[in-house]
């Protein structure tokens, strides 16, 4: 049933009826489920990007620093071009734009727990033990006391409802204050009538494990933005389950994606909206970073005052009418964090230091004309040793798509990139996949807004202007939630700084709980971003192996 409004195009049926839809010419297509079922190492069981796929080859057949099979595997060098010779890359000689040749370059990403396979799951076909072992679930008991820590946590004692995912193998003293998926899901937050799970990459036997007993056959709704064979395959696994019904993103615009992360739980006590920045896959609530008002983007082209709805403009506007305009404003520098990188053009006037800058500089009667980079922009993302130094290692890198394709093309952009590190709530060595911008002082202590999103850091998330700035086109579905301080009652216009681990504190809602460190660092000469389809092979990651993306 196809439904169409004001937020686009959708199509909603249950699992049955999407598997004989072919309306795109679709036909149910489980070749490549089969193969993982049956080889164990063929890849992800769920649609995903080729950096995750590459991650899972690297985790299912990891190559060690004696590895007779890295130099069989490693891909022949490409020339460099000479004006690249210093970044130290093997670069291709691609002059096409990551986003105008494969979709699943803006898709995130993945990192391997452990869970069973259920005796109902279609995939249960062929006994492999190396698959088995690459599927237990990792146990995940809850005390009452704990239950109770958990139910205080979410009720009450943080008062801007911002919590991020618990990551396993760090002291568990840092998981404080955090959440686990079964945590949202708790049957300690009512009886759950049904749900519905907006997001990009899912794995349903994975998420139905994810609920409660009691809750796992109440009415599913998932809500996608896949076509043709990865829509297939996600129909496919959704067979065992009568429960569950999809609805399909309508996303017109070529190259875009359904990146909302978002649930709605009803329960007979009432609704429940979580919005967050995982997939619905084991490796995003395993050992990465993750956030958990309202901000959000759509695709289509915008004219008029609908320009204002969506996107970049949309924070524009928010900012205007709700965020204070503080003296001497124009020297606080804005903080972008994320986990993947579209392109940003030849130079910074074509996007990131004119219109997007522009957005985030929007304050009350604050800045009257804009000046191109007056305000200092550090973006975080990590490097390649922030990566290889990881709880996963080089695997961990398969969640931050950034193509060699782009990367070569924006050099300048690397000028303003700055490390991951996260010492103050003990994450450093956790990777992340939250999304944060916020803009602070420049003693880094006071914030006057602060976002956690889904939007990585592209025009294909945010928005770009057309036609002379008539026009705002965006392609991809995203959703975040904007934290103000005047919501808050902080006549001000900021929030302090958090400087302890997500302080649950009682005293009043001023310390904003920033889940990395302040100020951030920025690279040093031998510094380079992390490329996940390159090699790294001259030193070893935290699990003593290699990187050989092919």
């Amino acid at each position: 049933m196809l439904q169409e409004g004001a937020h686009g195009k959708w199509t909603v049926s249950s699992s049955d009826e999407s598997a004989e839809e072919n309306s795109d010419g679709e036909k149910p297509c489980t070749s490549s489920l089969s193969d993982a079922a049956c080889g164990g190492t063929s890849g992800p069981q769920y649609p995903c990007s080729d950096a995750r796929k590459a991650a899972h080859k690297r985790k299912a057949s990891p190559l060690k620093l004696t590895d007779k099979s890295l130099s069989a595997e490693a891909p022949p060098a490409v020339k460099q071009r000479p004006s690249q010779e210093s970044s130290g890359w093997c670069l291709s000689s691609s002059d096409e734009e990551p986003e105008d040749r494969q979709k699943h370059v803006h898709k995130e990403t993945v990192k391997e727990e452990k869970h069973d396979v259920s005796k109902e799951h279609p995939l249960n076909l062929c006994k492999d033990d190396k698959l088995s072992e690459n599927l237990k679930e990792e146990e995940y008991n809850v005390t009452p006391s704990e239950a109770q820590d958990i139910w205080d946590l979410v009720t009450g004692g943080n008062p801007f409802r911002f919590f991020l995912t618990k990551v396993s193998g760090i002291e568990q003293n840092y998981n404080s204050g955090a959440l686990h998926i079964k945590d949202i899901l708790s049957p300690l937050f009512g009886t759950l009538i049904s749900s519905a799970q907006f997001n990009y990459c899912i794995d349903i036997g994975w998420l139905v494990r994810q609920y409660p007993q009691e809750f796992r056959k109440k009415p599913l709704l998932i809500v996608h933005g896949e076509k043709r064979e990865s829509k297939a395959e996600l129909i496919a696994q959704a067979r065992p389950y009568e429960n569950i019904s999809f609805c399909q993103a309508k996303l017109d615009i070529a190259f875009g994606t359904h990146h909302t992360k978002m649930m709605l739980l009803l329960y007979e006590e009432g609704l429940r909206v979580v919005i967050h920045t995982s997939n619905l896959i084991a490796e995003d609530w395993h050992q990465k970073t993750q956030g958990v008002y309202l901000l959000g983007s759509t695709p289509g082209r915008y004219q008029g005052s609908d320009k204002e709805k969506w996107g970049h403009l949309r924070l524009r506007k928010l900012l205007k009418e709700h965020a204070a305009s503080i003296p001497a404003q124009e020297s606080w520098p804005l903080v972008g964090q994320f986990s993947s990188i579209g392109s940003m053009g030849a130079d910074g006037s074509k996007w990131l230091c004119s219109e997007f800058q522009e957005s985030l500089v929007a304050a009350g009667s604050g800045l009257t004309t804009f000046r191109k980079c007056d305000v200092p922009i550090h973006l975080v993302y990590p490097t390649v040793n922030n990566v290889r130094q990881s709880l996963e290692g080089y695997p961990a890198g398969g969640s931050l798509p950034y193509s060699i394709q782009t990367a070569q093309k924006q050099l300048w952009l690397h000028s303003y990139f700055h490390k991951w590190s996260a010492e103050v709530t003990g994450r450093t060595h956790a990777i992340p996949h939250i999304k944060t911008y916020m803009r602070l002082s420049p003693d880094f202590q006071k914030i006057a807004w602060f976002l956690v999103t889904s939007a990585n850091l592209s025009k294909a998330a945010w928005g770009a202007l057309e036609k002379n700035g008539s026009q705002l086109m965006i392609r991809s579905y995203e959703l975040g939630v904007l934290f103000l301080p005047s919501a808050f009652g902080l006549d001000k216009g900021y929030f302090h700084v958090g400087r302890e681990k997500l302080p649950e504190r009682k005293d009043s809602a001023t310390y904003f709980p920033v889940p990395y460190d302040l100020p951030p660092e920025q690279y040093g000469s031998k510094d380079q971003p992390w490329i996940w389809n390159i090699p790294y092979t001259d030193a070893p990651d935290t699990h003593g192996n290699m990187w050989v993306p092919s």
